[in-house]
């Protein structure tokens, strides 16, 4: 691919502002397998410099470099979007965190998604007609600005400023906003709390891991840099019944009532424990990223206790805000939010977190039980508890 000039004949993608950024998985200087969609919660600059091969590409490069401060991660970060093999193969540009990482989009992809190169191009056509052109994100990934290269670099003047004057984070609406979640108390009553606290206490939990997919399959992975908890699962049917009763009562009139949305089936029946020991934490993720759990569509986090420090659940998309809901409370929300739990740093954090969803969800489970790796189980949609 090259950075021919664009034809009338090529159809590109034009995003505009108020526009959703397309999320994407693509090879990156930090990932082979980045999942762009959890970079969310900070403004994001994305450079479609196509190579740094030519004079153009270079000074893009350099002049980035010359802001190097304004990149930290926390409110601002950058990604250069490259579709030249040199560029890693000659060490033209390097990562440097916090703040500086690089997509190896050989391939074309994310260029597609974004308009830098034309739909229909393929990654081994020569003489692709490339635009290069920048893109700054809110925190939500929806476009802020696009800033198309000038021959002479002047659009970057207007970057730099527009950048330097970018409202804090949690201002990047005009106004502090509330994460769409349901916070719920009195779900669980404090003494059955205490018994699934105890059960877990009693047995002893285990590592639990996160799934990712792998090869077109659905895995289940260990890694403590991004999780570290331990869980024990419920295997008592009584004792399902009894916390079904009361997701049924008072968390599903909630949902229908405020999405409209009546819930059917339920999901997992584990008490965990987030520990200061280890530091338990859980990174930034979604909850139905995969084959395996695509069908889940609300996540429940019920709090056992409360006598802990950390452990709080935060939205990074909407903002700084963490939520610690109070004995048998919950916080409720879409699995497709992103999420995240901070470190316990002091005591043990209890909690029971199910994922609620119906019987059109169901099925896309079942069917998606052919995309599942060896160490997931297979689900039956027929003895599948109901909240």
């Amino acid at each position: 691919m090259s950075n021919a000039p664009p034809t009338a004949t090529r159809s590109y993608v034009n995003l505009q502002p108020g526009d959703p950024a397309p999320w994407f998985y693509q090879n990156s200087s930090s990932n082979p397998r980045y999942a762009f969609d959890s970079a969310a919660g900070r403004y994001i600059v994305l450079c479609f410099y196509v190579t740094a091969a030519d004079a153009q590409g270079a000074s893009t490069i350099a002049a980035v470099l010359k802001n190097r401060k304004l990149f930290d991660d926390n409110k601002i970060c950058f990604f250069g979007v490259s579709i030249d093999p040199s560029d890693v193969s000659q060490a033209r540009v390097a990562e440097s965190m916090p703040g500086l990482r690089y997509f190896w989009d050989f391939d074309g992809v994310v260029s597609k998604l974004y308009g830098a190169i034309p739909q229909d191009a393929r990654a081994d056509e020569g003489g692709v007609p490339a635009r290069r052109v920048w893109m700054v994100l809110d925190p939500t990934l929806r476009v802020l600005k696009v800033l198309p290269f000038e021959d002479d670099g002047s659009e970057q003047k207007i970057l730099w400023s527009y950048l330097k004057a970018l409202p804090p984070v949690n201002q990047f609406a005009g106004i502090e906003l509330q994460a769409p979640v349901l916070f719920l108390p009195n779900v669980f009553e404090p003494e059955f709390c205490q018994h699934l606290i105890n059960l877990y206490k009693e047995k002893g939990g285990e590592d639990s891991g996160f799934m990712r997919e792998e090869n077109g399959k659905t895995v289940a992975v260990i890694d403590y840099a991004h999780k570290r908890r331990r869980d024990i699962l419920i295997e008592d049917e009584a004792l399902i019944t009894q916390t079904q009763n009361r997701i049924q009562r008072r968390i599903v009139p909630e949902i229908l009532k405020v999405h409209q949305y009546l819930v059917t089936r339920m999901e997992r029946y584990i008490v965990c424990c987030y520990s200061d020991e280890d530091k338990g934490h859980f990174r930034a993720h979604r909850d139905n990223t995969t084959k395996g759990t695509a069908h889940r569509r609300f996540a429940v986090s019920i709090n056992l206790n409360n006598n802990f420090e950390g452990g709080e659940i935060g939205f990074p998309e909407y903002g700084s805000r963490r939520f610690k809901p109070p004995v048998g409370g919950a916080v409720v929300f879409s699995c497709s939010l992103l999420h995240e739990v901070s470190p316990v740093t002091k005591g043990e954090r209890f909690a029971f977190l199910p994922f609620l969803y119906d019987d059109a969800a169901a099925k896309i489970r079942l069917e998606n039980n052919k995309y599942l790796g060896e160490d997931v189980g297979s689900y039956q949609i027929e003895p599948d508890k109901k909240p």
